[in-house]
């Protein structure tokens, strides 16, 4: 599969995003911000970071890029989408996925490995995953509180929309434990953790097994690619 990772000004993780997706197995293909075009891949990610340096709200300014228009498109084609961390709030800026994400309650960034529970395998990016397998997924922001009405948040949980909530502490203040969500469609998913970090033996998180051999993240990115999943 060809997946693209979008840079947009301010971008910190789109390296890593790329580097995961040919860790998968897949050819990375790099887009930025200002074109319409997504050159005709199968799948985008929208990497973390500080995007036009989270001004206004994180992710605002990205919301309103050229190749976002682009993006929508693909959505409404079906095209696999992930949003990580600032992707997550794009998407979430831009009304794909619902609710809000502000400052965490305690009033600072945090950085830490982050147990996560799976509540949702069906869509384009957890299918490799079990229903309730607990992961572990570096996370780092300072606005990653999800909010929403009690509307919506009735909806997100009728709906069967969240896809990860934290497990064993809340780092940030989110509703209902909320980590992660899916669009109606299950093609389209955004998270707060950040799955690229948890990719390769070495570089991921600590397990019972040896230090920084995590690598719970890849299963996102192989998902993707799983029979049925696209079509």
């Amino acid at each position: 599969m060809r997946v693209g990772v979008v840079t947009f000004p301010g971008s910190l993780d789109d390296r890593d995003a790329l580097r995961a997706v040919r860790l998968a197995g897949h050819t990375p293909v790099a887009l930025w911000h200002k074109d319409h075009d997504v050159q005709g891949v199968d799948a985008i990610v929208l990497p973390g970071g500080f995007s036009y340096g989270d001004y206004l709200r994180c992710g605002a300014i990205a919301a309103r890029s050229p190749i976002m228009v682009d993006i929508l498109e693909a959505i409404e084609r079906g095209t696999p989408v992930l949003g990580i961390c600032n992707g997550f709030q794009i998407l979430v800026e831009a009304g794909v996925l619902p609710g809000g994400l502000i400052h965490n309650d305690h009033g600072q960034f945090v950085c830490r490995d982050q147990e996560l529970v799976v509540e949702n395998t069906s869509t384009a990016w957890t299918a490799g995953f079990h229903e309730n397998q607990h992961i572990t997924i570096p996370l780092k922001n300072g606005e990653g509180g999800y909010i929403a009405d009690d509307e919506t948040l009735k909806r997100v949980e009728g709906d069967g929309l969240v896809v990860f909530r934290y497990s064993g502490i809340n780092p940030n203040g989110s509703l209902h434990d909320i980590a992660g969500l899916r669009n109606d469609s299950g093609r389209v998913v955004g998270l707060m953790p950040h799955p690229e970090h948890a990719v390769e033996a070495g570089f991921g998180p600590d397990t019972a097994l040896a230090m920084r051999s995590g690598v719970d993240g890849l299963t996102m990115f192989t998902s993707v690619a799983l029979e049925g999943v696209l079509r």
